[in-house]
């Protein structure tokens, strides 16, 4: 048993297997860009006051409730009448798609 471990592994260098290694690289979102959108937990009306009337709003499908406003560089998200996610698009890109 012992003979095999070592053919195996002696085979598996001579042929340049090594072992691999891996790195997570996080990068922290700017706060100037998370600004530009809204934060979950606002209700519609605040979303509305500050970024203004969307190009559309979608109305709400599944239970719970989720409907979706599409403004121009961002989608927001809702969970009955609040703030579950936003997502920035990319300029030029029609949101939605």
């Amino acid at each position: 048993m012992r003979k095999t471990l070592s053919l195996v592994c002696g085979v598996a260098l001579g042929l340049g297997f090594a072992p691999a290694y891996a790195e997570t690289l996080q990068v922290p979102e700017a706060p100037a860009a998370r600004a530009m959108i809204p934060s979950r937990g606002m209700s519609m009306s605040q979303v509305e006051a500050r970024f203004g009337v969307p190009g559309q709003k979608l109305p709400a499908v599944g239970q719970p409730p989720i409907s979706r406003w599409l403004y121009p560089n961002f989608i927001v998200y809702y969970e009955g009448h609040l703030v579950i996610h936003a997502v920035a698009t990319q300029s030029g890109m029609p949101p939605g798609r």
